[in-house]
């Protein structure tokens, strides 16, 4: 869980959206902004709901496609008739490109779906085959239809019959004369069926998630802002267990773990004012970017990592004579070192007086 100190209110993932943590935050005076997760009630409610009744969505963010042929991204938002259980705001975010991402994501499962009871019939129709039972039969089909991802748009009907079949009572190759016997056999065939009613269902949904707040002064656009904004907080998480490698610690004593992540978060809050200080900069002179990349690449917004990566090789090396310092090799800074270290309003006289 992280917190945006900006506007003091805690953003995070779903984890949060539990009545023992969003209670804590309420009753101590905070302010959140979480997704709620697929299944609860609000979520349920308020998919049964829209089926029968029209929200009026109100346009909040619009982003360029990706891509020139690419058409823009919009993210409407609509605040719920009902409150959640605990009276909290629910505010429903209608995603365009996530519209889009959904349908074609059911459509492929549809017919994987469609493919693998495909492939159960052609199994059944083997003479080889070892399913021999109709709970086995059933069993294959289930089970090719959850690896496939589609067991909610796609159904199967299961039928048997009883055929006869012949087979010679002697021994050898069989000819005019042979004689055979018959016996029953049960004989399975499997058919597909897309729940057209479900399909129907899901698409009106289609792009939509819902967000849960206790503020109650935020518009619902506003709530959306404040949870694209979870990214950049995420970013620092990113750096702690990245290039600081915060895990695992091999240490028994909690207040030893306790200094060495109050050392890690020093670290963090350090990267966090190097990038902060270099791109303010960069924004004040109206610099696009920097060649701090491999084969120095421009980099619009360059990353404390890497800024720490040019400085790696920088030594200082002293000629000592029986205890005396005879000379002292000071490091030879790059153009590129020195324009970061003038953007970051670091002297240079840190590194070679």
């Amino acid at each position: 869980m992280l917190c945006a100190a900006a506007h003091n209110i805690y953003v995070a993932d779903s984890k949060l959206c539990s009545k023992e943590a969003m209670g804590h935050i309420a009753s101590n005076n905070g302010r959140f902004v979480t997704i709620i997760p697929h299944g609860r009630k609000e979520d349920t409610w308020f998919r049964d709901w829209i089926q029968t009744h029209a929200p009026t969505w109100a346009e909040a963010k619009r982003c360029p496609g990706t891509r020139s042929v690419d058409s823009d991204s919009v993210f409407r938002v609509f605040e719920a008739p009902v409150p959640s259980a605990d009276g909290y705001r629910v505010i429903w975010v209608h995603s365009s490109a996530k519209a889009s991402r959904d349908a074609a994501s059911r459509s492929t499962r549809i017919e994987a779906g469609l493919a693998a009871i495909e492939e159960v019939r052609d199994r059944l129709a083997s003479p080889r085959s070892r399913l021999k039972t109709k709970v086995a039969a059933e069993e294959a089909a289930r089970a090719a239809l959850a690896k496939a991802g589609a067991t909610r748009w796609v159904s199967f009907t299961l039928s048997e019959s009883i055929v006869k079949a012949f087979r010679p009572v002697s021994r050898g190759r069989a000819n005019t004369e042979s004689l055979y016997k018959s016996r029953d056999k049960t004989v399975f065939t499997i058919t597909a069926e897309v729940l057209a009613d479900q399909v129907t269902y899901d698409a009106i949904c289609d792009g939509m998630f819902p967000l849960i707040t206790n503020d109650p002064q935020m518009t619902p656009a506003e709530v959306l802002a404040t949870y694209h904004y979870q990214p950049n907080l995420e970013r620092r998480n990113h750096m702690l267990k990245g290039p600081q490698v915060v895990a695992p610690v091999f240490l028994e004593n909690p207040h030893r773990i306790e200094a060495i992540l109050v050392c890690h978060f020093l670290a963090m809050l350090t990267e966090a004012l190097i990038e902060r200080e270099i791109r303010t900069s960069m924004k004040a002179e109206e610099l696009s970017g920097m060649p701090v990349y491999p084969e120095f690449r421009n980099c619009p917004a360059p990353s404390a990592p890497r800024i720490l990566e040019l400085f790696s090789g920088v030594q200082r090396h002293r000629l000592v004579n029986k205890g005396a310092t005879e000379q002292v090799f000071e490091p030879q800074l790059s153009a590129l070192q020195i324009k970061i270290l003038n953007l970051l309003h670091v002297p240079i006289t840190a590194y070679n007086p």
